[in-house]
């Protein structure tokens, strides 16, 4: 059986947490086999578990909401997709927060769409009269008419 609740995180956040009944293979390793298998609701209970503590996670590595949530959104897509990959050397909270870590840092790498949009505007020149030059072509062409 598996209930779903509103979990306050912080910040005016709320995310959906889920509480099961303890049943067959309900660990965390149970859940990545069954998640490596396709199955949603495992997914959705590791979700449930995990997803506080991996948005909090990053959001201390990058400093924005908007961003933590960016990346714990990948981290998850990514158990999703690699979930055959996990070796069990670790726990899974281990392997989830060394995958948000290593997601938090590359897009700390990445340069910022801001810096390089800056960047670009200031190669363009501005082709527009500064005040002076209008004032004088105003005056130049009242002149001729």
């Amino acid at each position: 059986m598996l209930t779903i609740v509103e979990t306050n995180i912080g910040c005016g956040r709320t995310v959906p947490a889920c509480t099961a009944k303890r049943g067959p293979n309900t660990s965390d390793e149970g859940l990545i086999e069954a998640i490596s298998g396709g199955d949603r609701s495992a997914m959705n209970l590791l979700y449930a578990r995990h997803s506080v503590r991996v948005y909090r996670f990053a959001l201390r590595l990058v400093g924005n909401e908007a961003t933590a949530e960016d990346v714990a959104s990948e981290v998850f897509l990514d158990v999703w997709r690699k979930a055959k990959s996990f070796e069990g050397r670790s726990r899974v909270s281990t392997w989830l927060l060394g995958i948000t870590r290593n997601k938090a840092l590359e897009l700390l790498r990445r340069p910022s769409m801001a810096a390089a949009d800056a960047n670009a505007c200031q190669d363009i020149e501005d082709a527009a009269d500064d005040p002076e030059t209008a004032v004088q072509k105003k005056q130049t062409g009242s002149i001729l008419f």
